[in-house]
Formats: structure tokens, C-alpha cells, sequence
């Protein structure tokens, strides 16, 4: 039995909750996979893993095993990393998910830079404003908009962006351009932005002078995706808040118009966010860095 072959293949099952997940991950035969954990069981003479036919449990000296096991596969990982690139040259795979509208319009953009510094690295960008368990889908780090109250993640501030309301000049011709928050109340078409975990629409929210509003009314059209959320308003369905750096653009030539400008709430947080539990390879250090660096600049549009 390859003893690291197997306590990786082990350790796969255990973050993403199935053998057939793990071993599309690993590019590995299913069936290699579970004789694989099967022989390190018999190599231990303990009961890791508890098999269903819908799922696979781990057991208490399974979970034991894995927590006292791991440090030593992300160091190896690490070492095997630095060893093989050149000095000061990171090399590997990163797996990151960021939402549709950061991707498209402040991480992207930015990306050549990061590629060109550091050309042995390569990207596999998830793009997508659903929640992703970074364990069981194998994700390095998301970059992700609003507040965060999961404590088995780490999360660095990299930046806040700024929101704008805003809708098309036709909408605005046609039901008048609202002075005050409260008149959204009178007859506006909302275009709302839907929660991809509870599917509820997030309040528009205001702040002027330090008192802080936020309008519930029962939106027109609501979306779970940013890109589609603006091309809605774009489409002049209604008024929208959105960030600044995805309805800039449209700002700029007069596609959209903002409204309420005093109004304008507090700077929405951003953060990169990886687990608790896995070690941060060097790879995924640089680009922690680099985010820091250049992404505050680009998220206030």
C-alpha cells in the first residue's frame, strides 16, 4: 500500500462527503479510490469511513485520523510546490470562485497582471454568486461580497465597493425619478437581488447623515445573479441597486442614471476567504497578496 496515496485519497473522501466527488477530483477509478481506503483501513485495523448507499459517514477514529493527518499532506504539498518551482516563482493549481459581476468586471480585468508575475501558476475560475462549500468542491478560495459568519473559514478584507441606484432614462421619463427613499414605496418597479440561499430579495438600503433606511416592497422583477440583476435594469424593468464598478460603464454614457445620490449607503465589505483547516500553499499566499494589493482600487470602481 502507497501509505500518502492513501491517507490523500482518505483525506479527499472526507472533504468532499463522497467517494465519487473525491475520486473526479483525484482523476482516480472510483472503484480504485474505495480499495485504496479500504487497504489504509486494514493497515490502521480501525473502521474510517461508515458506507451507505446514499452516503458515507465519517466515523469518530476517522475524523481523529484525518484532523492528525492533514497537517502533514498540505506541508508535503508545500514542500513539493516550492521544490519544484524556481526561486520566488510559485508554481500549481488554484481553484477560485468569485460571484458573476466581481468576475467580470474587477477580477478578470486585473487577472493578466497576476498571470504575468506568475506564469507556473495556473487558474481554474468558478463564476457564480451561489454559496460554495470550499471543502466538498475542492475550492481554494472564494471571493465574496457582505458579511461572513461561518468560523470554520478565514476571511481577509480586501476591499468595499460602492452601491448606486440607478435606473434607465426611459423608466425615469416614464414614472418620475424619486426624491426621497420612501417614494420607491408610490408605484416604482423594483428590480431586486435575490438571496442564492434563502431566494429572499436584499433590501435597498440608505444612509444620509447618519440615519440608515431600508425600502421592503415587493419587487417587480427579482434576479440571484449580479450580471443578470443589471442587465434587468439595463432592459429598464425598474430601479436597481447594484455596485458602482458593475453599473459604472453604463453610468458613464448615459445607459443608466443614478437617483438618490445623497442617499448612498455605507461601502459594502469584500473578502478572500479559504478554509480553516487547509494549509494556505504558497500559491494561494501570492495570490492572497496580490488581491490585497490591486483589487481595493478596482472594487470602488
Amino acid at each position: 500500500m502507497d501509505q500518502l496515496t492513501a491517507i490523500r485519497g482518505f483525506a479527499r473522501v472526507v472533504e468532499a462527503g463522497s467517494f465519487t466527488r473525491a475520486a473526479d477530483s483525484l482523476d482516480m477509478p472510483n472503484a480504485t479510490l474505495s480499495k485504496v481506503v479500504q487497504d489504509l483501513e486494514a493497515h490502521l485495523g480501525v473502521r474510517l469511513l461508515q458506507r451507505t448507499t446514499r452516503r458515507v459517514t465519517v466515523t469518530p477514529e476517522g475524523r481523529e485520523y484525518y484532523e492528525k493527518t492533514l497537517r502533514i499532506v498540505r506541508d508535503l504539498e508545500d514542500i513539493d510546490s516550492a521544490f519544484n518551482a524556481a526561486p520566488g516563482r510559485p508554481k500549481g493549481h488554484l481553484r477560485i470562485d468569485v460571484g458573476g459581476s466581481t468576475a467580470r468586471d474587477v477580477l478578470v480585468p486585473a487577472l493578466p497582471d497576476f498571470l504575468a508575475r506568475y506564469p507556473d501558476i495556473r487558474i481554474d475560475l468558478g463564476v457564480s454568486d451561489r454559496a460554495v462549500d470550499l471543502i466538498s468542491n475542492n475550492v481554494d478560495c472564494v471571493i465574496r461580497g457582505g458579511p461572513l459568519d461561518d468560523s470554520s473559514l478565514v476571511a481577509r478584507h480586501i476591499g468595499t465597493a460602492d452601491l448606486v441606484t440607478c435606473a434607465t432614462p426611459r423608466y425615469l421619463k416614464q414614472f418620475g425619478t424619486p426624491a426621497y427613499p420612501d417614494e420607491l414605496k408610490n408605484g416604482h418597479k423594483l428590480v431586486s437581488y435575490l438571496s442564492s440561499q434563502t431566494g429572499r430579495a436584499f433590501p435597498f438600503r440608505f444612509e444620509r447623515d447618519g440615519e440608515k433606511l431600508e425600502i421592503k416592497v415587493e419587487h417587480r422583477v427579482g434576479v440571484n445573479e449580479s450580471n443578470a440583476h443589471l442587465a434587468a435594469a439595463l432592459a429598464g424593468l425598474g430601479i436597481v441597486q447594484t455596485f458602482t464598478y458593475a453599473a459604472g460603464p453604463a453610468l458613464k454614457t448615459g445607459a443608466l442614471v443614478e437617483i438618490l445620490t445623497p442617499w448612498r449607503p455605507q461601502p459594502y465589505p469584500f473578502h478572500v476567504v479559504y478554509p480553516h483547516n487547509r494549509h494556505v500553499t504558497q500559491r494561494l499566499r501570492v495570490f492572497i497578496d496580490w488581491l490585497m494589493g490591486h483589487l481595493p482600487a478596482r472594487l470602488r470602481g
